[in-house]
């Protein structure tokens, strides 16, 4: 076996070094992007026992050899039914690759109004997390959600902070589905989103179903999904798979500003102005305090 190895890293020094690296930085940028791709999903924790024996099983027949000759036609076989086991056991993941492919716009020729976009996403999860409203915003990137909108309420309207509270508000015909926006406007509301699946790694017993139907669409789309709870007011932002919990209105705004590629812009929270009553911030009492008593001194 070790005259095998000896061998093989013979055969590999005989090609030019930069083949070598070329080679090998293919192969890496592959399995970066199918494991990014994968994270989170049930494939993730399947392609790990698969790699692993076909690797595994690979190294043992070209370190042996001629020895095993009769595993080497076993294991050529096997890579054939492997190549019709992976169609059907990565059935979804391989539908979300087709659709991700087929929807992706090469050539954006609209711009995006990141910062009213951001602007009125985080006063609207301001307002939804301090009055404990639920909330399910799905901001459209370069993957198209064409079919989700057609399923919903067309709106195509100025995204305004006022009418996504007007939407989600307790009582609203749409308030238990999501909206879609896109390039800056309200495109649609009442939206369903795809479910995640139940054994997905990122759903905890607690959460309910706007952060599984959140986790659904980063799944299969790019989209950045935004979601406040109705039972605890926390805010949780979906995107590629993955489920970024806890965040503040700061925090949210940071995230998105950077998501959307555009420098984070500073937006007004509703906490340091003026609230739903009208009333005066603190800040803003102390400031006028401050202000009249160097008047009378």
């Amino acid at each position: 076996m070790f005259d095998a190895a000896q061998k093989y890293i013979n055969r590999i020094a005989h090609y030019p070094i930069w083949i070598v690296l070329l080679e090998l930085l293919l192969i890496g940028v592959v399995v970066h992007f199918a494991v990014e791709f994968l994270r989170g999903t049930r494939g993730a924790r399947v392609i790990k026992g698969t790699a692993l024996l076909l690797v595994v099983g690979y190294l043992i027949i070209t370190l042996g050899g001629e020895q095993l000759h009769r595993l080497d036609f076993l294991y050529s076989r096997l890579l054939v039914l492997a190549t019709f086991a992976i169609v059907v056991v990565f059935q979804p993941e391989l539908r979300r690759a087709l659709m991700r492919l087929g929807e992706a716009r090469l050539f954006r020729t609209t711009s995006n109004p990141v910062r009213s976009t951001v602007d009125a996403i985080c006063r609207c999860a301001a307002y939804c997390s301090k009055n404990s409203i639920g909330a399910l915003i799905a901001i459209e990137r370069d993957v198209g959600l064409g079919g989700l909108i057609e399923n919903g309420t067309i709106i195509n309207s100025n995204l305004t902070t006022e009418l996504l509270n007007t939407i989600f508000w307790p009582g609203s015909m749409l308030h238990d589905m999501g909206v879609v926006v896109r390039n800056g406007k309200l495109s649609a509301a009442g939206v369903q989103f795809p479910p995640a699946e139940t054994d997905s790694g990122e759903l905890s017993p607690e959460l309910g179903a706007r952060h599984r139907a959140a986790l659904g669409l980063s799944q299969e789309t790019d989209a950045l999904i935004v979601v406040v709870s109705e039972e605890t007011g926390t805010i949780t932002v979906a995107d590629k798979g993955r489920l970024i919990r806890n965040l503040t209105v700061e925090g949210l705004e940071t995230l998105l500003t950077e998501a959307l590629g555009r420098p984070v812009l500073a937006v007004p929270k509703p906490e340091f102005g003026r609230g739903a009553e009208g009333k005066e911030s603190a800040g803003e009492k102390e400031e006028k305090e401050m202000m009249s008593s160097d008047r009378e001194g």
